[in-house]
């Protein structure tokens, strides 16, 4: 990671090209247009599914795309400190915390206190589906939605800026 730090400092990435009009030291301000909530899934690089560039997005990650207290304030922080007024939730095919939530649901796995903090609040998502006779990757297919739809539905319930805003697109 040092080698690769270092590799982007001098701007010779050898994988992503992400400032073709400079070097890094140009950057002094963030001016995000855009909010993203999404997973910690290292398979989903948000800057780069959205064709974007440092600065551009402000970026919080948590499994699960969940809204917890501390997602609740950095959101709240972006609002307040850069204007930004578009949030998006982010989720993604083949999320593991989703399937997690669904074994432990399923399955009764018994998970660490750190683990629950997730699950429980992927629960909500995931328990009217259970006994709804979806095949497994239907069932995580639409877990995954369920998941953004509510997490949306906090956001909107938990801040008063965030009320009327949202759009949702599959």
């Amino acid at each position: 990671m040092v080698d690769g730090n270092q590799r982007f400092i001098d701007g010779t990435t050898l994988h992503y090209k992400f400032y073709p009009h400079g070097d890094t030291k140009d950057i002094q301000d963030q001016e995000p247009f855009a909010i993203v909530l999404g997973c910690s899934d290292s398979r989903v690089p948000i800057e780069t599914i959205f064709d974007q560039s440092f600065g551009d997005l402000f970026i919080i990650r948590i499994a699960g795309n969940i809204v917890a207290p501390s997602q609740m304030g950095s959101i709240e922080f972006a609002i307040s400190k850069f204007k930004t007024s578009l949030v998006v939730v982010l989720g993604h095919s083949n999320c593991g915390a989703i399937s997690a939530t669904i074994d432990e649901c399923i399955n009764k796995t018994h998970l660490s206190n750190s683990l629950y903090s997730i699950t429980d609040r992927i629960k909500p998502s995931i328990l009217p589906l259970i006994d709804s006779g979806l095949s497994n990757h239907e069932l995580t297919h639409k877990a995954v939605e369920t998941n953004i739809i509510n997490s949306v539905k906090q956001l909107q319930a938990n801040h008063q800026l965030l009320k009327g805003l949202s759009k949702i697109i599959n």
